[in-house]
This record gives C-alpha cells, sequence and structure tokens, in this order.
C-alpha cells in the first residue's frame, strides 16, 4: 500500500512540475539530466498551453501546490539569494508571509476535529478567517468564555501526513 501511495505521490509532483512547466529548470541542471525522461512520459507535455508567468512566479506557484514542505524548502531557499537568480530568489521570498490561507470551513472542521465540538461552543468570539497564515498554520482572533482575547494557531488540514508522505519520498 506504501509503494502505491508513493508512487501516487510522484505522479502528483510530476504533474505538478509540468503543469507549471517547471520540466526547463531540470533540463538547466546537468546533475538532474537523467531525470529528463520522466517529463515526456506526460502527454501533458505535448499539449501544453503557454504561459505569461515567470519562472520564478511558476516555481513558488508549484511549491505552493505541493504542500508544506516544498513550501519550507522555498523558504528557506529564499533566504540565499545568492545561490539563486534575481527573479527566483524575490519571488520565493513571498513564501515568507504570502501563503493562501484554507477556507473557513476547513477552520471549523479542524476545530470540531480537534475538540468534538465547533468553535462557538468553546470560545465567545472566533474569527474563522485568518489574521496570518503560513506553511505549517493559520493564526485566528477568538475571545475566551471568560472574556480573554487569544490567538487560536490551527494546523493545516492533514499537514502531518502529507509532511510524512513527503519525507519518505525525499
Amino acid at each position: 500500500m506504501k509503494r502505491i501511495q508513493t508512487l501516487s505521490r510522484l505522479l502528483k509532483i510530476q504533474k505538478t512540475l509540468i503543469h507549471y512547466q517547471l520540466d526547463e529548470f531540470i533540463a538547466d541542471i546537468p546533475a538532474l539530466h537523467s531525470l529528463r525522461w520522466i517529463f515526456y512520459l506526460s502527454p501533458r507535455l505535448w499539449f501544453r498551453k503557454t504561459t505569461p508567468s515567470s519562472r520564478g512566479e511558476r516555481l513558488r506557484c508549484a511549491l505552493e501546490d505541493l504542500g508544506p514542505l516544498y513550501v519550507k524548502f522555498g523558504q528557506s531557499l529564499s533566504t540565499r539569494p545568492d545561490l539563486l537568480p534575481e527573479d527566483i530568489a524575490i519571488e520565493l521570498s513571498k513564501l515568507q508571509d504570502d501563503v493562501p490561507a484554507f477556507s473557513a470551513a476547513l477552520v471549523e472542521q479542524e476545530i470540531l476535529k480537534a475538540f468534538g465540538r465547533p468553535a462557538m461552543d468553546i470560545f465567545k468570539e472566533f474569527d474563522s478567517n485568518a489574521f496570518a497564515s503560513a506553511s505549517i498554520a493559520q493564526a485566528h482572533l477568538a475571545t475566551l468564555k471568560s472574556g480573554e482575547k487569544v490567538i487560536v494557531k490551527i494546523l493545516r488540514p492533514n499537514i502531518w501526513e502529507a509532511i510524512e508522505k513527503d519525507m519518505e519520498i525525499l
């Protein structure tokens, strides 16, 4: 079963790289030339449309789509502009503080899953729209029943499973 999950994740990674036309990066890195054949197995490569996005933007979007481990990798790379072309370094720096929040509906689901009851049963007030969002979690303002104002940090749905799968592949 693990092999099927690993293969499924590898195919998702391949699909994402092709979707964002990142196979060109592999062509530019001599150490990865042996992986080029993987991309030619996908019919999407043969029929893809050109995109107006810059390569840095495509890379950032792909890392966001692939999940938290890849976003963390992009964040780490963004701190080393000496290793990257300027356009890529600038775009990856957006991963530091510009990760999209997950929906209010998912926030409610995660609270229900963690506490067995909805947010409004736990808090006097709860803002289901995040005021800050990152690759692992996001933060919400809330007020306890006692009136004390607090910040509630909610992990992204299925975060640990996603990280575990990607760590196995790496």
